[in-house]
C-alpha cells in the first residue's frame, strides 16, 4: 500500500513541475502586484485593539543544559481616545502573569488594569516611551510572594518590547529612516534606532548607568502573508550586534556589574488596510558575564528568548 501511494504521489509532483512551463502569461502575471508599490506608513484604524504577548526566557548552561524557564504572560488593550472620550489614546494592562518551571501561574496585582499613555523616546526622568518605573518596584505575586529584581526586570521589559516592535520598528519614523522608506519588496534600510543607546536602569534595583546599546538595526520588506484573515507585508528586523551592561545593588554593600552582548531579531506582520500589527516574533540570544567582588568571581551565563505577539478579538482576550 506504501508502495502504491508513493508512486501516486511521484506521479502528482511530476506532473505539477512539467505544468509549470505550460502557465500561460495571464496566469504567470497575477504575481504582478508583488513588484508594486506599498505605503507601509499609513495612520492606524482608531479602533480598540486587543493583544496578547508570550514571553519565554530561557537559561543554559555553558555545556547546554536548560537550567531554567520563565515565562511572562501580558494582555494588552488599546483603547482609543475617540472611544474612551480622554483626551490621548491609551494602553490598559488588564493581566500579567509569571510561570516559572513547572510551577502554578500567578498573576502580579500591582499590574492589574494598570493604564499609562505611550510616549514617544525617553522622558525627562530617564524612562523609555514614558513608563513608570515605580511600578516596577517591590512587585508582590497573588501569593503574596515577592518578585526577584531580575524577574521584574523581565516584567518592565515586556512593555519595552511591545513597544519598539510594534511603535518603533513598525511605525513611521519622525526622524531618520523607517518603515515609510520601505516601498518594494526586498527593500531594506538600516533602521533609526540603529546604534542607538537606552538606559535600563530601574529603581533601586538596578542603578544608573546600566544601558542597552543596538547594533545596527536593519528592517527588510520581505514579503506578503495573512494572519487572522487580514492581508499584512511580512517585515524583518535583525539587531545586529548589540552590548548592554547592568549594575545591581542586592545588598548596601554589594555592587554587581554584568556586561554582555545580544542578538535579537524577528518578523513583523503588518496589516496593509488598517496598519495595526497582527502578529510579531521575536528571538535573541544573550551572553554575559558577571563580576562579583567575592567568590566565585565571575559567573557565565547563555539566555535565549522568545516572544510571541498576538492581536486577537475581544472574546479571546477575556477568555484567557
Amino acid at each position: 500500500m506504501n508502495k502504491v501511494i508513493s508512486i501516486h504521489f511521484s506521479i502528482f509532483i511530476m506532473a505539477y513541475i512539467f505544468a509549470i512551463p505550460n502557465m500561460t502569461h495571464s496566469q504567470l502575471s497575477d504575481y504582478s502586484f508583488l513588484k508594486n508599490e506599498f505605503n507601509l506608513e499609513g495612520e492606524r484604524l482608531p479602533e480598540t485593539q486587543y493583544f496578547m504577548m508570550e514571553s519565554r526566557l530561557m537559561s543554559y548552561a555553558l555545556d547546554g543544559a536548560r537550567t531554567g524557564t520563565t515565562i511572562f504572560r501580558l494582555h494588552l488593550q488599546y483603547l482609543p481616545a475617540g472611544i474612551s472620550g480622554k483626551e490621548k489614546d491609551e494602553y490598559i494592562c488588564r493581566r500579567f502573569t509569571l510561570q516559572q518551571e513547572d510551577s502554578q501561574e500567578v498573576e502580579l496585582p500591582a499590574l492589574t488594569n494598570w493604564t499609562y499613555i505611550l510616549q514617544e523616546g525617553i522622558d525627562e526622568g530617564g524612562q523609555v516611551f514614558g513608563i513608570d518605573h515605580e511600578r516596577f518596584q517591590n512587585l508582590i505575586d497573588e501569593k503574596g510572594n515577592s518578585v526577584p529584581i531580575n524577574i521584574s526586570y523581565h516584567v518592565y521589559n515586556a512593555f519595552i518590547d511591545f513597544h519598539g516592535i510594534c511603535d518603533v520598528f513598525a511605525a513611521p519614523m519622525a526622524e531618520g529612516s523607517g518603515i515609510e522608506d520601505l516601498n518594494r519588496m526586498g527593500d531594506k534600510i538600516v533602521h533609526a534606532a540603529a546604534f542607538t543607546e537606552a538606559p535600563v536602569n530601574l529603581g533601586s534595583g538596578i542603578l544608573e548607568g546600566s544601558f542597552f546599546n543596538n547594533g545596527e538595526i536593519t528592517l527588510e520588506l520581505k514579503g506578503l502573508s495573512v494572519v487572522n484573515g487580514r492581508s499584512c507585508a511580512l517585515l524583518e528586523y535583525d539587531s545586529g550586534e548589540s552590548s548592554y551592561q547592568m549594575i545591581t545593588k542586592p545588598m548596601p554593600t554589594l555592587e554587581v556589574v554584568t556586561i554582555g552582548s545580544s542578538h535579537y531579531f524577528g518578523d513583523i506582520y503588518k496589516d496593509l488596510e488598517t496598519h495595526w500589527i497582527q502578529k510579531a516574533v521575536l528571538k535573541e540570544f544573550v551572553i554575559s558575564e558577571t563580576s562579583l567582588p567575592i567568590p566565585p568571581g565571575e559567573i557565565n551565563t547563555v539566555n535565549e528568548r522568545y516572544i510571541l505577539i498576538r492581536n486577537v478579538d475581544r472574546e479571546e482576550f477575556l477568555s484567557n
